[in-house]
């Protein structure tokens, strides 16, 4: 039986909306096999949202694309999930559900295709790459998809970086997050995303963590999604005065999340836990470090 991991994984990053995402140590597992007929599906972690045990679960749809384009016949298969990435909160739920796929087809199937073969592949089926990148490869990625292929570069992450991820009990749908989106922006706008998303990417490899801040502000989603998440302007200012670098929306939302070095990590925690206990909607804090491996095979 295989046994497969994957990273949660939290995208945009402020500017690098559909472009940039670092994978965090939080992980989905997969154990797959063969059987004799049929399809039998087993969920060992229940969210409360419901996970398909038919041909609709994602992860087994994944597989049937793959061996599909192999044309190959799809054998009858064992799927046992176990997810702690929590569902529908920007943290790369659906993206680690097709990595997991990819990478079960992948060997069952004998294709052996490479990483990053399977990040085209991956980068397709979710229509941008910035969580399957770095689901798969780990560590910070940045990634561009156009009609023919998706280019992207992996960006090695500090070790004394932590990412605070701060989780409500509601979620938010990509549909309706993207709903709420403009069709067009000013140049102003998109200049001011651009040149963030450079100074992001620059300050990563070069450790200037005084950038951060301005590194990760946006024009271009975060002011129109935080309709959708009551307190964000109060928790990124709660957040910063506890010590945090930078803060952003995680993925579409409702995760919002804070970059902090590790040195003040007890500190902080201490502060934000007894803040997001003093507003409604059950906000949870986790402490992550980043994932610099990404998905893996863990045994046979």
């Amino acid at each position: 039986m295989l046994h497969i991991k994957v990273p949660a994984t939290s995208a945009n990053m402020g500017p690098g909306f559909d472009s940039i995402g670092v994978a965090l140590q939080l992980y989905n597992h997969l154990w797959v096999e063969e059987i004799p007929n049929g399809l039998a599906i087993e969920i060992k972690r229940e969210q409360g949202i419901a996970i398909s045990r038919d041909e609709n679960n994602l992860i087994y749809q994944t597989m049937a694309a793959f061996y599909a384009e192999l044309g190959k016949q799809m054998p009858a298969v064992h799927l046992i999930q176990e997810d702690f990435i929590p569902m529908v909160r920007g943290l790369g739920s659906s993206a680690a559900c097709i990595v997991a796929g990819l990478l079960a087809a992948n060997a069952l199937s004998g294709a052996n295709y490479s990483v990053e073969h399977l990040a085209q592949i991956a980068a397709k089926m979710e229509g941008h790459p910035d969580n399957s990148n770095p689901a798969l490869m780990g560590g910070m990625v940045v990634g561009v998809l156009n009609q023919e292929k998706m280019g992207y570069v992996k960006v090695d992450m500090p070790e004394d970086l932590i990412f605070a991820a701060m989780v409500p009990d509601f979620p938010v749908s990509t549909t309706k997050s993207r709903g709420v989106l403009p069709q067009q922006i000013s140049r102003e706008d998109a200049i001011f995303n651009a040149s963030r998303a450079g100074l992001l990417v620059a300050s990563m490899y070069t450790r200037k963590y005084e950038n951060l801040a301005m590194a990760m502000e946006d024009k271009m989603h975060q002011p129109y999604r935080k309709q959708l998440i009551p307190d964000m302007d109060g928790i990124f200012q709660t957040a910063k005065e506890s010590g945090a670098l930078a803060t952003y929306l995680s993925g579409a939302g409702s995760t919002l999340m804070a970059v902090l070095k590790e040195d003040i990590a007890d500190e902080f925690e201490t502060k934000m836990t007894r803040y997001l206990s003093s507003i409604p909607n059950g906000w949870k804090l986790t402490l992550l470090k980043p994932d610099i491996t990404g998905a893996q095979i863990i045994a046979e």
